[in-house]
């Protein structure tokens, strides 16, 4: 396998490319991006990006100190603002549903903060991140508005509004707690 060493350009209006086993495989950025494969699911790929978060968090969590953990974050997030602006760019779209590294990341991150807890606990944050993602609201629909595009911005913006997402998970799970 050989790794291109310039980007396509597709500002000349061509179709966008769609994510398979063989586009990911193509590039380093997509094989990240895509999850590792999840976001290439026919159905809900942001979904089951999520979930290969929660499951790769359960071994995570028992292998790597809380030093480690956190720095695993920051370098999933650096590496995927890399990794989502070349993706994004090589298929020709802004956000692809098939980039899923914004779910993975935004996942450990919500479960770095609430682990240890029971599977309760565990799946109360998955679904309040996958509602926060899928419905945008409020401050999650501005970030995803304001950082479309392509370049750094795009990347970031793709990364962005899941962390957002992901804060107002924390946030409602922190006033749940601290309420009863």
């Amino acid at each position: 396998m050989s790794w291109p060493t310039s980007e396509p350009d597709h500002s000349d209006a061509a179709a966008p490319i769609r994510a398979s086993a063989a586009f990911m495989l193509k590039h380093p950025a997509h094989l990240i991006a895509l999850g590792l494969g999840s976001g290439l699911s026919p159905k809900a790929p942001g979904t089951v990006g999520s979930l290969w978060a929660w499951v790769s968090w359960l071994v995570i969590q028992h292998h790597l100190s809380t030093p480690m953990q956190a720095a695993l974050i920051v370098v999933g997030l650096l590496l995927g603002w890399w990794a989502c602006t070349v993706t994004a760019r090589h298929m020709g779209l802004c956000d692809p549903g098939a980039i899923v590294w914004d779910e993975i990341v935004a996942m450990w991150l919500i479960f770095f903060f609430v682990m240890p807890s029971d599977f309760i606990s565990q799946l109360t944050a998955f679904a309040l991140f996958r509602f926060f993602d899928a419905v945008k609201p409020g401050p999650v629909a501005w970030a995803d508005r304001l950082f479309k595009g392509f370049g750094w911005r795009g990347g970031f913006g793709i990364m962005v509004d899941d962390l957002i997402a992901a804060f107002c998970t924390l946030l409602v799970i922190a006033l749940w707690r601290f309420s009863g």
